[in-house]
């Protein structure tokens, strides 16, 4: 009998160190929308991978995926725990998992804005306002899904105009990411296209923009943008106060490499409700049920 309970005591103490080393051996998975050439998010998401494994002590993996809906299903099937979302892809996926929270924004991401590009054939210049002259020209948003690519700059349009894209332009594209539109426009293959102020900067920057053949024509006011969002069942799977430990690892990272990368400053803490008029904009122009 002592025997046996020998044996029970050492198959239990077999399984309890087999479900600690399952759950220390949980992978957390990540993914973001792909805003840009995939070459440039696998070398930025690979640096924050590494970084997030060394600071949360749990095996992190960024996986790539080909479009905005694509990084929302990830997330909505629990493939992904963690993403890099846009305003509205943002809303879209946490509308999709109880309990989901937004955790961390760019310092930039506050309050962000998005251009309006043009090709110098068209003669238009800076302005103020959308100017009139748009009206029949060729137009690109950069994916369906965007919240700097597609929607800010629609709803803008609409109130210029008082009529849809489709209405407005002879022929209206989506490029599928703000590199694509910039590429796009520069070569003329569309006259204007909407573009985030972010990736317009960088490519600038680094010298990566024909400035005598693409210029900026026009700049919205500004919303909030992206974001990292960690699904509602973070804690359960990796372990009491996991969120906070993620979110406090974002607002820590300091490394200037992988924060100009983005390109951000840094990151600041934030939470749902500050997507809210991204919401209201999304409904309004039937982006969003």
């Amino acid at each position: 009998m002592a025997l046996n309970m020998i044996r029970k005591l050492a198959a239990a103490s077999v399984l309890l160190l087999s479900c600690s080393a399952a759950v220390s051996a949980q992978t957390l998975v990540f993914t973001a929308i792909p805003d840009e050439d995939e070459t440039k998010l696998v070398e930025r998401f690979r640096g924050i991978a590494d970084y997030l494994s060394e600071n949360l002590d749990v095996d992190v993996r960024y996986i790539p995926v080909k479009s905005y809906a694509a990084a929302v299903s990830a997330f909505r099937n629990n493939q992904v725990q963690l993403a890099w979302f846009g305003g509205l892809s943002g809303v879209q996926a946490r509308s999709l998992v109880p309990g989901s929270q937004a955790i961390a924004q760019g310092v930039e991401d506050q309050a962000f804005y998005s251009h309006i590009i043009a090709h110098k054939s068209t003669g238009l210049d800076e302005a103020e306002n959308l100017p009139e002259d748009l009206r029949g020209k060729t137009f690109t948003f950069g994916s369906k899904g965007s919240t700097s690519g597609r929607l800010i700059p629609e709803y803008y349009i609409r109130e210029a105009f008082n009529e849809a894209p489709d209405e407005v332009f002879s022929r209206v594209g989506f490029s599928g990411n703000h590199t694509r539109t910039l590429r796009l426009v520069e070569a003329g293959t569309y006259e204007v296209g909407a573009i985030n102020f972010a990736v317009w900067d960088k490519e600038t920057k680094d010298g990566n923009v024909d400035t005598d053949a693409v210029k900026v024509i026009w700049t919205t006011p500004s919303y909030p943008n992206y974001q990292w969002s960690i699904r509602g069942d973070a804690d359960e799977t990796f372990g009491d106060g996991f969120t906070d430990r993620v979110q406090q690892a974002l607002l820590n990272m300091k490394d200037k490499e992988l924060l100009d990368s983005f390109p951000r400053s840094g990151f600041i803490p934030v939470s749902n409700d500050a997507y809210k008029p991204i919401e209201v904009v999304g409904k309004q122009i039937g982006i969003i049920d």
